[in-house]
């Protein structure tokens, strides 16, 4: 199974109907507000984690740090907050995690006092051998706080026999297997690092004035805060920024980059740009593809919203159908509550989610979304256009099937939950209540990349959770060690 975040814990049902990224990270080195820096950054970055969010600075004296469970503007409420994060340098974490019962414990960044001095460090993805190398840790005496991967990292580093902190990591990042990314800052660096095959994003950027650098998760963050793009930071690469400078060590060599090609299909906002690719023009270039794929006669193109949007407006010009919003989100709702009936419960996809009738009445649909994972909300969502008098439904899915569980930092159920693992397209179609469902195939999903089709494009991307397969070895789960 998937382990966002929390090893070995599997979300709630109520949250379980689509895929969610783990975490988001910022970093801030050199800008005397660093620490409001880093906290504007964490809200651009909110649809990388809702749960919880933490902040750790430092003012060339000592460190400090403010976490908290909640939003961004939660944990970062007002000025006085702020002003206990003093210092020219900050790092921050916003974390989605698989459980209700979140811990303040597990949030990030993660701090240690170490014989070189403290270090914190915040990391986005999953570690395929974490249990395995918590195991080994935990024999030599290593004591765990958490239950992240992200503590493999302290400990790791706490116990190799190199002198600096820098050979430190590196000896650490050796021993590690999974799809990351990560920023840690000491009293005299902060330091950006991904994994071998870059399949977790990470983007350096500059504050015009300052010169401050940046890290961040996405380059919306940068938007934000009014930093310029600099570039993605390689795969492999650990840059390390110190002083007023810059530098680069590459302690992999070369590698074969493998990028999530799920974050342009759903997990980064529309506004970023990857990899050199705007996520929007990306996603409306798969509805592009998916109308000329998948056409079929009706009267409306409605997006269930916020994802679904930009690639139903690419098949409404594609196709010539009219967009309409014909499903109105409801953006001030935050986890649904439970309550002890299921006729409630049922009832909380309305709370995120109302049907518009004066779009839907005795109109032909074609709902447009970006996934189907276990298919309970997209069964609901149909079920409502329905009630408001479509006489007509039709699905189209912008991105392939997903018959895989993800072990690289996103949470999807295990394989026998998947709806598209365990039924053929006529069974997805009867089992979400449509009138006909497709789904992008895998030429059209690259050649909305700009690639010539599926062959132009295989072993670029990661794509396991659509065709198993896993370009990163999964120890953990071949061992069949898990931590509860």
């Amino acid at each position: 199974m998937s382990r966002p975040c929390d090893i070995n814990i599997m979300p709630e049902p109520e949250q379980s109907n689509r895929p969610y990224e783990e975490c988001g990270v910022v970093g801030v080195w050199g800008a005397e507000d660093a620490s409001a820096l880093a906290a504007l950054g964490l809200h651009a970055l909110q649809h990388r984690g809702q749960e919880a969010a933490g902040i750790v600075s430092h003012d060339r004296k000592r460190f400090y740090q403010h976490k908290g469970l909640g939003l961004v503007g939660e944990v970062f409420h007002d000025q006085r907050v702020m002003a206990t994060l003093p210092g020219h340098t900050a790092i921050g974490h916003n974390r989605y995690a698989t459980t209700g019962a979140t811990l303040l414990r597990n949030v990030q960044p993660l701090y240690a006092d170490y014989e070189f001095g403290g270090l914190a460090v915040a990391h986005n993805g999953n570690l395929t051998n974490a249990a395995t190398l918590r195991q080994a840790l935990v024999r030599r005496g290593c004591l765990f706080q958490s239950t992240t991967d992200t503590e493999v990292f302290v400990h790791l580093i706490a116990i190799s026999l190199y002198a600096s902190v820098l050979d430190r990591l590196i000896d650490a990042v050796k021993q590690v297997k999974g799809a990351y990314s990560l920023i840690a800052l000491t009293a005299d660096m902060m330091i950006g690092m991904r994994d071998p095959l870059g399949v977790r994003p990470l983007i350096l950027g500059r504050m015009p004035r300052s010169g401050a650098w940046v890290l961040v998760s996405e380059s919306c963050a940068l938007d934000i805060i009014g930093a310029d793009f600099v570039r993605d930071v390689d795969p492999g690469e650990i840059v390390v920024i110190e002083g007023d400078g810059i530098r680069s060590i590459k302690p992999f060599g070369e590698t074969s980059p493998r990028f999530c090609v799920f974050e342009y299909i759903y997990f980064a906002r529309p506004d970023s740009v990857l990899e050199g690719h705007s996520v929007y023009e990306a996603r409306k270039h798969i509805g592009f593809e998916l109308a000329r794929e998948s056409g079929v006669d009706a009267d409306v193109i409605v997006p269930v919203p916020d994802s679904g949007v930009p690639s139903a407006m690419g098949y409404a010009v594609e196709s010539g159908i009219p967009f309409e919003m014909g499903i109105i989100r409801n953006h001030y709702v935050g986890r649904t509550f439970i309550e002890p009936t299921d006729q409630i419960r049922n009832l909380g996809v309305r709370m995120k989610h109302s049907a518009n009738r004066a779009v839907l009445e005795g109109k032909r649909v074609i709902l447009v979304d970006d996934s189907i994972v276990r298919g309970t909300t997209s069964r609901k969502i149909v079920d409502m256009v329905r009630a408001a008098g479509a006489i007509e439904v039709h699905m189209r899915i912008s991105s392939p099937p997903t018959r895989h569980p993800c072990f690289y930092g996103i949470d999807t159920p295990e394989e026998s939950k998947l709806l598209a693992a365990t039924h053929d397209l006529a069974g997805m179609a009867e089992a979400i209540g449509v009138d006909s469902l497709a789904f992008i195939s895998f030429d059209g999903l690259y050649r909305a990349l700009g690639h010539a089709g599926r062959e132009e494009a295989r072993g670029r991307y990661c794509d396991a959770c659509f065709t198993g397969d896993y370009p990163i070895e999964l120890v953990d789960k071949e061992g069949h060690l898990v931590i509860a």
